[in-house]
């Protein structure tokens, strides 16, 4: 595909022979800006992620009270806001052709090492996942931080949380080999 172009954005014919379609220009236009957002949302939720998961392991990582159970109860919060939105966002790209072709990723064994990295990352986050869903339940109901913060758990969330940090960084970097072409014959 075209990077101006959509294929699901078709331009009507220019009623003024040699002259471009004002609806095409528009079109192009509107697809441009729909790069860029899908773009710099794609990046916000990489900062927001990658900000929320080392915040979330830190506060697990303090002494258990329960203002460090909240920071961590935020942190997770925004967590699963970035990964939801860093998904839409790259689906999106991945599967419009907005940015490159579909072909183009899976083909690409780049692509396949950023996606690799971003499945071992859902399968690290799972068990974390579902023990602090856990300990909102159990705080709302009036346990207290300190019971669950030291049974071990906080401290194991804390080491997944900021191994999944190093991940996301290196997904970094094996995307932007990507973006620049490696992989495809290119770079």
């Amino acid at each position: 595909m075209h990077p101006e172009g959509s294929r699901f954005l078709a331009a009507a014919p220019s009623p003024v022979p040699h002259c471009p379609s004002p609806v095409a220009g528009f079109s192009r236009r509107i697809v441009r800006m729909l790069r860029i957002a899908l773009a710099a949302l794609h990046l916000v939720a990489l900062g927001l992620g990658l900000g929320a998961v080392i915040a979330r392991g830190t506060a697990l990582r303090e002494s258990p009270s329960n203002a460090a159970l909240r920071r961590a109860f935020r942190s997770d919060t925004t967590w699963g806001i970035a990964a939801l939105l860093w998904i839409v966002t790259g689906v999106w790209r991945l599967v419009t052709g907005i940015e490159k072709p579909t072909a183009y990723y899976l083909a690409n064994p780049m692509f396949h090492a950023k996606m690799g990295l971003f499945l071992l990352i859902l399968v690290l986050e799972a068990w974390p996942m579902f023990t602090l869903m856990r300990w909102r339940r159990n705080f709302k109901a009036g346990e207290s931080a300190e019971r669950l913060m030291t049974r071990g758990a906080g401290r194991r969330i804390s080491t997944i949380s900021h191994f999944e940090a190093l991940l996301v960084v290196a997904m970094v970097f094996v995307a932007v080999a990507l973006a620049r072409g490696f992989g495809s014959g290119r770079g």
